[in-house]
């Protein structure tokens, strides 16, 4: 009968283990993630941002010379990223290809017009930034036209901050939800052997020494599930790394050093402080109050 309680008991302590190295790895690890989000915002702005074309239509009398100066002039600028020129066959071929039928054979000639596709770095994608850019290449007698989405510039930049703003107070409230959960998962673990707690009190042992192994143990879960919570964050930055390739998101390694080393301190810190806390309110409670 005995042995068969001993098992109970022993299973019943393992569960409660588990539970609480899952609830800090799966807390831990949506921190994480929520971490790597925050580093890597800016890059995944400055891609949707670099994505805008500002596009040069030149007028069919320009010479070789004019453009090939125009290009040079927008590679050598500090806020362009890349240029690129596009005959007009080019342009043809390329809507041949998208609608799938020569639009030359019913009009009987090639309409349009021989252009330069700039694409500016992520800072200066602004509508105040490219409509001077626009104005400086309209004083070029041979430029035609020059077009960009402004409204998805406009929308694009609002959208930034907002996001941005967002992420700052999701992360702050799941930081504070983090610290609840586990919390919640240590006190429960802690309650569990209250009467265990109150023994150790009734023969003479200090609250010091009672605390002592409860705040160990614990901590060595945090350790655990801060462990697996950095397996995992590891993997998934990995597997984003390859599918986004453009994004580099291993190209700062001292952020997400910083990032790994922050989770896995929070992991212990917040395990230390819970039972330390929680071991303390069964030290201070009357034995009445135990049931």
């Amino acid at each position: 009968m005995s042995q068969s309680f001993e098992k109970h008991q022993k299973r019943r302590l393992i569960s409660s283990y588990f539970s609480v190295v899952l609830s800090i790895a799966l807390v831990l690890f949506l921190l994480g993630l929520l971490g790597l989000l925050v580093i890597n915002a800016k890059k995944v702005s400055n891609l949707f941002k670099e994505q805008v074309v500002l596009t040069i239509y030149l007028k069919d009398s320009a010479k070789p010379v004019e453009i090939k100066q125009l290009e040079k002039s927008f590679v050598m600028a500090n806020y362009v990223k890349s240029t690129a020129y596009v005959s007009k066959e080019e342009a043809a071929e390329f809507m041949k290809t998208e609608n799938g039928e020569d639009f030359m054979d019913f009009i009987g000639y090639n309409p349009l017009q021989n252009s330069i596709d700039v694409h500016l770095k992520a800072d200066f994608v602004t509508s105040a930034h490219l409509e001077k850019i626009s104005k400086d290449a309209l004083n070029k007698k041979f430029v035609e036209e020059v077009t960009y989405d402004n409204d998805l510039v406009n929308l694009m930049n609002d959208n930034i901050k907002r996001i941005s703003l967002w992420v700052l107070i999701i992360s702050a409230i799941f930081t504070i939800i983090a610290v609840l959960l586990i919390n919640s998962s240590i006190r429960l673990a802690v309650y569990s052997k209250r009467f265990t707690i109150k023994t150790m009190q009734m023969v003479g042992a200090t609250k010091r020494f009672i605390r002592r192994p409860f705040v160990w143990q614990s901590v060595k879960l945090g350790v655990i599930g801060a462990c697996l919570a950095l397996i995992g964050m590891a993997a998934v930055l990995f597997y984003l790394n390859k599918t986004f390739i453009e994004l580099h998101l291993l190209n700062n390694p001292i952020l997400i050093s910083i990032l790994f080393s922050f989770i896995f301190a929070l992991g212990i810190v917040i395990t230390w402080i819970s039972t330390y806390f929680a071991t303390q309110r069964f030290l201070n409670l009357k034995t009445d109050y135990l049931y």
